[in-house]
């Protein structure tokens, strides 16, 4: 096949969509997983079993379960993994892929270090060249060439120019963005107001209660994303408000559907069972209450959701002390004019 070598690392589904589109684009994906099962039935029968049942892929996608064979030539590889395991498969190949064009597709925050996948990947491999992908993108309708766009955010304007000819198509477009830690904390950021969005979904909630919870849910994030770092502008794109409203509306969300099972009296054990996928909203709702406490930033979603999953609180009480709390400003990043 003519055309570069790309390495997708991970089986799941989004990792099996943009494999899918850059296969279809003419080159030769390798995608690593470490189920054989799954990888025989990618190779022989073009289809994700586990993930993507409905959906035939690209015959350009073959699947490994050897990592070293997955990114050997390799000149870009992509991260699809969940963020409990991405320090230590990212260790297990570092020597192969020193120097290459790593970007992350996983929206989650690693325990113990509040290191963002990016993060990982320039302290693990400090000679890669770094990128995110992240946006408003369910795999289910990737893969079915639904019309959808996402953002490449890197300083490296070379590294974005890639990716975007890698994946662009009549069905996926490609935006880029310099604010690497903007766009890839409010990818993990937003998982948490999914699960809110379901459990609320479940309750009955009206349209009235859903445009206040996804506004207020933006306020939050870019609170917190701006006392880290990031720039505030960065939330108004398709990382950011664009993908708290597909995550926080659909049912095909993993972490709303988590937050509906929830909803509806359901342990979290239960509700991840179901899934059978890693939901990474709950480890960083754990992970930014415990930060959002430590900077002093006003995260009342946050809390309120804490106390239901991890103190059992019940959520009529719960709702009933957010609606009285504090009122704060509606936006809190203006733009101001010097003409006034």
């Amino acid at each position: 096949m003519s055309g570069k070598i790309i390495a997708v690392i991970g089986g799941g589904s989004f990792g099996t969509a943009i494999a899918d589109i850059i296969a279809t684009n003419g080159h030769e994906v390798r995608q690593w997983m470490r189920d054989e099962k799954l990888a025989q039935s990618i190779n022989d029968e073009h289809i994700n079993t586990r993930y993507l049942p409905d959906y035939k892929l690209h015959e350009g996608v073959r699947a490994y379960t050897n990592i070293s064979s997955a990114v050997s030539g390799a000149e870009l590889v992509f991260m699809s993994i969940p963020s409990s395991s991405f320090r230590s498969v990212v260790r297990n190949m570092k020597d192969e892929v020193a120097g290459k064009m790593m970007v992350s597709t996983t929206k989650g925050v690693e325990s113990g270090t509040f290191d963002l996948m990016s993060q990982i990947l320039s302290e693990e491999v400090p000679t890669a060249r770094v990128g995110v992908l992240s946006g408003p993108n369910l795999a289910k309708e990737v893969v079915a060439k639904a019309i959808t766009a996402t953002v490449i955010a890197s300083d490296d304007d070379a590294l974005c120019q890639e990716v975007q000819k890698l994946l662009h198509c009549d069905y996926f477009r490609v935006y880029s963005n310099h604010d690497i830690y903007g766009v890839e904390l409010g990818g993990a950021l937003k998982n948490i107001y999914a699960i809110v969005a379901g459990l609320a979904a479940s309750l009955g909630m009206g349209e009235n209660t859903k445009s206040m919870m996804i506004t207020r849910s933006l306020a939050e994030m870019s609170r917190f994303a701006v006392k880290m770092g990031a720039n505030p502008l960065t939330f108004l794109g398709l990382s950011g408000v664009g993908d708290l409203i597909v995550t926080c509306t659909s049912s095909l969300s993993r972490n709303y559907r988590v937050g509906y099972a929830l909803g509806q009296g359901k342990s979290i054990d239960q509700a991840e069972a179901e899934l059978g996928q890693v939901a990474e909203g709950i480890n960083t709702l754990r992970l930014v209450r415990e930060k959002s406490r430590e900077l002093e930033v006003y995260m009342p979603l946050v809390d309120g959701l804490y106390e239901i999953v991890f103190n059992k609180r019940s959520i009529q009480e719960v709702t009933r002390q957010l609606m009285l709390g504090e009122q704060k400003t509606d936006v809190e990043f203006i733009l101001q004019s010097d003409d006034r």
